[in-house]
């Protein structure tokens, strides 16, 4: 009963971070498998059945709140499926014994890249407007859907990044769009995962309070994807996968670290990920003063209807100029 308690609030909380990063989501769920002890297939078969209903709400709310290019969702999602169809199959044939380590490499990569990412950077924004092409988003989808189901995660932090690098999609509307195709990756893994599995090893126990769990916590980070500063909550999800992955490498056949070692490893990661959310906690206080950066990572952007009376101004810019 604890576990299935513990599940519900993970899968509450990694909805909350995946609809306002528009990521984390499948790799926090599965880290946490993984952790009490699940078949790496099965963990991510879990994850992703789960992610069948929580995809397909947070997808309704991100467009119910306007947060969703369709042409994107289209053009992303469909080779994004075909290459989670394809990674789950080859997971379903992997010995527990090879897969552990190897999804632990893929999800300490992912997570090492959250935290480097948020805490050095954000969420940067340019060269909106111009069109994304399919030669750019059909590999970056088939990439992201291959390493969703064989890391049991993945499609965000591939996706995501990707498209916020390019600059060509506001950042609201690219966490929307990626959750919302995100759906059609989860089925496409979950049919993949129940033809190389079938059902064994899955606990629908287990789908059920991560999926409710997610129900509850989708409607609420499309709410939130404009006030929460993804830098700190990126940082501070990049930093429990990391530290768990580690954990779990560090315990592996692979490497079979002596004790004292592996608690040394674990204590070192977490000084850095404590420093890494503090210094990113520190950059949004800075910029938020200055009214730089930040404000494009908590606040509607130029071009949204604010109600200032004059559509393309941001509210801030408008009182700045505004006579007294």
């Amino acid at each position: 009963m604890r576990t299935l308690v513990l599940l519900g609030i993970v899968g509450l909380a990694a909805q909350l971070v995946d609809g306002s990063l528009g990521m984390a989501y499948g790799v926090t769920s599965t880290t946490l498998l993984l952790a009490v002890g699940a078949n790496p297939a099965a963990a991510s078969a879990t994850v992703h059945l789960a992610e069948i209903g929580t995809t397909l709400a947070s997808g309704a709310s991100h467009w119910r709140f306007g947060n969703v290019d369709w042409k994107v969702v289209l053009k992303i999602g469909i080779p994004g499926a075909i290459g989670a169809f394809a990674g789950a199959t080859v997971l379903s044939r992997l010995s527990t014994e090879v897969a552990a380590p190897v999804m632990s490499i893929i999800l300490l990569s992912l997570g090492l890249y959250l935290l480097i990412r948020f805490a050095l950077r954000g969420l940067d924004r340019k060269n909106l407007g111009k069109p994304l092409r399919k030669r750019f988003l059909t590999p970056l989808g088939l990439v992201g859907g291959f390493l969703d189901a064989t890391g049991g995660g993945g499609w965000g932090p591939v996706g995501t990044p990707a498209l916020l690098a390019s600059g060509r999609i506001e950042p609201r509307k690219v966490i929307g769009s990626i959750d919302t195709s995100e759906f059609l990756v989860a089925l496409a893994a979950s049919i993949g995962f129940l033809v190389g599995i079938g059902s064994a090893g899955i606990d629908f126990a287990w789908v059920a309070v991560l999926l409710l769990g997610g129900l509850i916590a989708a409607p609420i980070a499309a709410w939130l994807v404009r006030r929460v500063p993804p830098r700190v909550l990126g940082s501070a999800v990049g930093g429990v996968i990391v530290l768990t992955n580690t954990r779990s490498l560090l315990r592996s056949d692979w490497i079979a670290a002596p004790a004292g070692v592996a608690v040394a490893v674990c204590i070192a990661v977490l000084v850095v990920w404590i420093a890494a959310v503090a210094y990113s906690v520190r950059r949004h206080l800075d910029e938020r003063d200055l009214g730089g950066p930040v404000l494009d990572e908590v606040r509607p952007r130029p071009g949204d209807d604010l109600g200032s009376g004059e559509p393309g101004v941001d509210r801030a810019e408008h009182l700045a100029v505004e006579p007294a």
